[in-house]
């Protein structure tokens, strides 16, 4: 039996929750914290050599980032991720997020605007009236030129499709994309 005159020692092991100091952050918030840098450094490699070039960095950072475009290997691409996050962890990570975010915004943009333009020029395949408005919306357009591309991809579209070439719906696409957009 235990003296009840004698205190009882308190058993070792882990810190319960509230002895912890809130300033300290845990092993589990250092972990999410690396995972993002590493996911950030992951973001870095997708962006174009131009871009990075444009962004301040650790000359020890950049040669890391240019050496893991070029790794293929499974593993040696993951190390080379966990060497970027390390190295992430030294730096500010604010101006790589902006330049991802940046990046990738234009990016978005640019595919709206190949929907967009491949939307119109199904509409204009459709219709005549859509064709008439849209040489009302552009008065600098060369019409001449537009009736030709359109006539062609009709003539492609209405062809059986062994026989389709599809260079009537590129050329047009390619005249679309070149018209400057209308105010």
């Amino acid at each position: 039996m235990s003296n009840p005159l004698k205190p009882r020692r308190a058993r070792p092991g882990p810190p319960s929750h509230a002895d912890q100091d809130p300033e300290i952050p845990s092993k589990s918030q250092l972990k999410r914290a690396s995972d993002a840098l590493q996911q950030l450094g992951k973001d870095l490699l997708s962006l174009p050599d131009s871009r990075l070039a444009q962004i301040e960095m650790d000359e020890t950072l950049r040669i890391a980032l240019r050496d893991g475009k070029k790794i293929t290997a499974h593993e040696g691409k993951r190390r080379q991720m966990q060497y970027i996050g390390k190295l992430m962890r030294r730096v500010d990570p604010a101006p790589f997020e902006e330049a991802v975010t940046a990046f990738k915004l234009g990016h978005a943009v640019d595919q709206l605007k190949l929907h967009r333009l491949e939307g119109l020029r199904d509409e204009l395949l459709a219709s005549d009236e859509a064709l008439q408005r849209y040489i009302a919306e552009h008065p600098g357009v060369d019409v001449q030129q537009l009736r030709s591309l359109v006539r062609s991809a009709r003539k492609d579209a209405a062809a059986q499709p062994e026989s389709r070439s599809g260079r009537g719906f590129r050329e047009l696409f390619q005249f679309l994309k070149s018209v400057p957009e209308a105010e």
